[in-house]
């Protein structure tokens, strides 16, 4: 059975968590909440309409730095666009909202979720990579730093590779300031062809643990 959550700040332990991969639902998108959530692997997603799911699923998406793969016709393209970081945060969550998370119907990524996020993002725990062309605001990404580790949720692209390069960009970001890996969250092809790989919710905790010793710092950014 799925608990529901109350006010208090906990979660149940994601690794009892039902095959599903939903920890529990309900409470709120409160900056605690949601930070609380990352720390233990866990993050919101669902639809209008329904109440807050908390996943963690198995097996997770990871990407370590070291092993993106960037391909020669993507290394001709890191010219094309002008990168930008932290420059339209709102405007990518929006963006990334037109494009719904594969198998799901509908955008995830409702007005509630744009408010919560821009609040973390206010606060030094989420952010954005942009990839503008000929002053346009072509593709980009957005995510929420715990610890050394970026947890990824979601990009989108109007041009081709935009958000690619908005990727390789961010890769070489946080190598600079010494993450440890990203969290890609839901397995997808177009991460794997990067360098991200499936590995099992244990290992993927053990992982987060390690990385977010002192994930009560706001991460360098």
């Amino acid at each position: 059975m799925v608990p529901r959550l109350g006010i208090e700040l906990l979660f149940p332990d994601p690794r009892l968590t039902s095959d599903s991969g939903v920890v529990a639902y309900g409470g709120d998108l409160s900056p605690s909440r949601l930070l609380l959530a990352y720390r233990k692997g866990i993050f919101p997603w669902y639809s209008q309409g329904d109440p807050i799911l908390w996943w963690s699923p198995d097996p997770r998406l990871i990407l370590d730095l070291d092993a993106f793969k960037l391909r020669r016709s993507l290394r001709k393209k890191l010219n094309r666009f002008d990168i930008r970081f932290d420059s339209a945060f709102a405007d990518v969550m929006l963006q990334c909202g037109t494009t719904a998370r594969a198998g799901q119907t509908g955008s995830w990524i409702l007005p509630e979720i744009i408010e919560a996020y821009r609040t973390l993002h206010d606060m030094g725990h989420a952010h954005s990579v942009e990839a503008y062309y000929d002053g346009a605001l072509v593709g980009g990404l957005y995510g929420v730093c715990i610890g050394k580790v970026f947890c990824g949720e979601s990009m989108f692209a109007h041009m081709s590779d935009a958000s690619k390069v908005a990727f390789a960009f961010l890769i070489e970001h946080l190598k600079a300031n010494g993450y440890d890996f990203i969290d890609c969250q839901v397995p997808t092809e177009h991460l794997k062809r990067l360098g991200a790989v499936e590995v099992s919710r244990d290992y993927f905790l053990q992982r987060l643990n390690a990385a977010t010793a002192h994930s009560d710092v706001v991460a360098a950014w």
